[in-house]
């Protein structure tokens, strides 16, 4: 099969690892000359997909394009294509319009009941800042007090959603289907780094059998009144024992499915290609015991190995599969022996999280006794209240 991917950043990386793990041939379209995507693919076309001469002849003959951007001129664009070529975009436009806001999805949990943290000005301080369009970890801000909260929005002309901040782990979801059948896979957990931007994925999960029951519950409910058709993600934060929603992004996220996908063996991107092309149900089928796994992102510069956030890989040159990568399964990376400044993104598997996690540490270990790199650095949000 033929796919296109739509978009050379981090959900381009995510939709073409996955797609070559599938043995899809993939076409890679973006409209920058230099994306990190392009060394995942088997051929990268650099053209503005706006222009509708060009996006035809760039998608001639493709069986499945997959989205991996946000902006609304180009998706509209990938919409009108769909419908008069009558190939299966894997995207769903109305439920992208719920999630690509946070006003909007607030809005929604609001008026179904889901647990969210309360919104400002109906509690108390420190309260969290966020952007209502963009990924849920961009520009988001703490604050303590209501002088800085009101000097950071007279300086920007954003809409923004404010809430209590809720300190506890993260946790995320993706739900797959249509309505009245609907599919939750694996729970990963989340780890955030200073800016709370998601440095790393965990699976399995470390939730209760009864924590997990209650997030597909209300993942399930979320993309029934949603209506959902195609894939969905779900994120929450468990504080005082109750699952409190964050956001759902109602296109293909990154970074989890990888996780999942290494875990369970379950690739999502394959799942969604039979809903789309053949309205297949979708079915995890037989699943073995999952799999330990550690998904982290690192920057190494001279004398130092920095774990930061996704924000690591965006915007880098073309990046690399590497197995066996000084220890990891595999690393998706720009690194080349002759560079002094790369990124990566570890993969590391093994029979349970415990031995994972053991080997991560390995990795790591290696990575910094071949390189010399002294300083070590892996932070955390910073925060003064206990939970």
């Amino acid at each position: 099969m033929r796919i296109a991917v739509v978009g050379g950043n981090l959900q381009g990386i995510e939709a073409a690892y996955l797609a070559k793990k599938a043995g899809w041939q993939v076409l890679l379209i973006d409209r920058k000359a230099v994306v990190p995507a392009a060394g995942l693919c088997d051929r990268f076309n650099q053209i503005n997909i706006t222009l509708q001469e060009d996006l035809e002849r760039a998608l001639k003959g493709v069986d499945l394009v997959i989205p991996a951007l946000e902006n609304h001129e180009a998706l509209t664009c990938l919409e009108r294509w769909s419908l008069n070529s009558k190939v299966p975009l894997l995207f769903d436009p109305v439920a992208f319009s719920i999630s690509s806001s946070k006003v909007k999805s607030d809005q929604f949990f609001g008026r179904i009941g889901v647990p969210t943290p309360q919104p400002w000005p109906g509690c108390d301080f420190p309260v969290l800042a966020k952007p209502s369009r963009g990924s849920g970890s961009q520009k988001v801000s703490v604050f303590h007090n209501l002088d800085t909260l009101n000097a950071h929005q007279s300086e920007s002309a954003e809409a923004w959603v404010i809430q209590e901040f809720v300190p506890g782990p993260s946790y995320s979801i993706e739900v797959v289907g249509r309505p009245g059948n609907y599919l939750t896979l694996q729970v990963t957990d989340l780890q955030m780094d200073a800016n709370y931007d998601c440095k790393r994925v965990l699976a399995p999960t470390d939730l209760t059998p009864s924590l997990i029951l209650e997030f597909e519950k209300i993942s399930r409910s979320i993309a029934e009144t949603m209506r959902l058709k195609g894939l969905m993600d779900v994120e929450v934060i468990l504080h005082k024992n109750t699952l409190k929603v964050l956001e759902v992004d109602a296109r293909l996220p990154s970074q989890t499915p990888t996780t999942v996908f290494w875990s369970t063996g379950i690739n999502i991107l394959e799942m969604l290609a039979d809903f789309f092309l053949t309205s297949t149900n979708p079915n995890k089928g037989d699943m073995d015991a999952p799999r330990g796994v550690v998904y982290e992102h690192i920057k190494v510069t001279p004398h130092r190995l920095e774990v930061a956030g996704e924000h690591l890989m965006s915007g880098t040159d073309a990046l690399q599969i590497r197995k066996n990568f000084f220890g990891a399964n595999e690393a998706i990376t720009n690194y080349s022996p002759d560079r002094q400044q790369w990124v990566a993104t570890l993969i590391i598997s093994e029979k349970t999280r415990e031995m994972a996690w053991q080997r991560r540490n390995s990795v790591i270990s290696d990575i910094r006794q071949h390189f010399k790199l002294e300083v070590y650095q892996d932070l955390t949000p910073m925060i003064d209240i206990k939970e």
